[in-house]
């Protein structure tokens, strides 16, 4: 059976409190200088916390934003354009647990021709239980990993992430936004991948750091495919550490407010936690670098499991598969 690092969210939660004291190594790499002009940026998850903050920042920083959420379309949009001081964000909808809906965001952007420099995946959910999807997935490993492995095919078999472009001076970039969480998570269980299996508080904390491991493990296979023949993308995974957002907005009341008043005490603003992944999206650092990992400014190693080639192609293997049962239009960049 597959387990995470945590299973007690107070624990995990707390466990963040030492992150703010590591040395950034990177921090200072950072500066305003460092801008998206001529960018087009996507954005999963940002109408809220660190999706709307990467949002405002990249959009401040000359970019222009595409904000994919299901919620709160237009009126986020508009704060953020007030807040940027820019126009040019627009927002789409997008729906994680619909497959329905990510092939049609696809397609929408694809139609309008849009060309996308920059992907940062930051959706996710932390439901505190199971709950089944209309394709039958449970809802944290539809949103928190199968989604992504969708949207990341869909968007480079379609043009809209070119990575067979090779006049372009600027790579595409594409981010995963994960958690140092993931460390010490098991092996990939694949007698329970993709089934649908009831649980509660406990597992649901569990899970979120072992699909942390297993997106990891999947971001990693991706880069070795892309790039497979020469460097053609720069593939990359960051931890952006403790971040105060609405992400136990579903947990009980009682637990949400012993873990809203730890997050308001320990955790960074999601102004704060977003300047490392800021980094990793723009700076010169990252040109021709690809498979590299930041603990917020650190860099530094994932768990061991997830640089194993075997355990990564099985992974592949095992989501394409999972990914067919439920659409009969899959299409992966094999």
């Amino acid at each position: 059976m597959s387990h995470g690092r945590f299973d007690n969210p107070v624990v995990a939660s707390l466990a963040g409190f030492w992150d703010r004291f590591r040395k950034q190594e990177l921090a200072s790499r950072l500066t305003e200088n460092d801008r998206f002009d001529g960018k087009t940026v996507l954005v999963t998850g940002a109408n809220s916390g660190l999706g709307f903050a990467l949002a405002v920042e990249i959009a401040r920083r000359g970019g222009h934003v595409i904000m994919a959420c299901r919620r709160q379309i237009p009126e986020v949009g508009e704060k953020a354009k007030k807040l940027a001081h820019s126009d040019r964000l627009e927002m789409r909808f997008l729906d994680l647990s619909k497959i329905n809906s990510i092939h049609e965001f696809c397609e929408g952007l694809k139609k309008d021709g849009v060309r996308l420099d920059i992907t940062i995946l930051n959706a996710g959910v932390t439901p505190p239980k199971a709950r089944k999807t209309d394709s039958g997935q449970d809802e944290m490993f539809l949103v928190n990993y199968l989604s992504n492995v969708m949207l990341t095919n869909l968007l480079m078999t379609s043009g809209v992430i070119n990575i067979n472009n090779n006049n372009s001076l600027f790579k595409p970039r594409v981010i995963f936004i994960s958690s140092d969480s993931h460390q010490g998570s098991s092996y990939i269980d694949y007698d329970e991948f993709g089934r649908y299996l009831d649980y509660g508080v406990s597992k649901a904390i569990a899970n979120y750091s072992y699909f942390k491991l297993v997106l990891n493990t999947y971001a990693t296979e991706l880069s070795r495919r892309v790039n497979k023949d020469g460097f053609k993308a720069g593939i990359n995974v960051i931890c952006p550490g403790p971040v105060n957002s609405n992400i136990v907005k579903e947990a009980p009341l009682l637990l949400r407010i012993i873990l809203k008043g730890i997050f308001t005490i320990i955790f960074k603003s999601p102004s704060k936690a977003c300047k490392p992944v800021v980094y990793m999206a723009i700076s010169p650092d990252f040109e021709g670098r690809t498979n590299e990992y930041l603990h917020m400014f650190r860099p530094k190693k994932m768990d061991f499991k997830i640089y194993i080639p075997e355990e990564g192609s099985k992974l592949w293997e095992r989501s394409v598969e999972v990914w067919k049962q439920v659409d009969p239009v899959a299409s992966t960049i094999d």
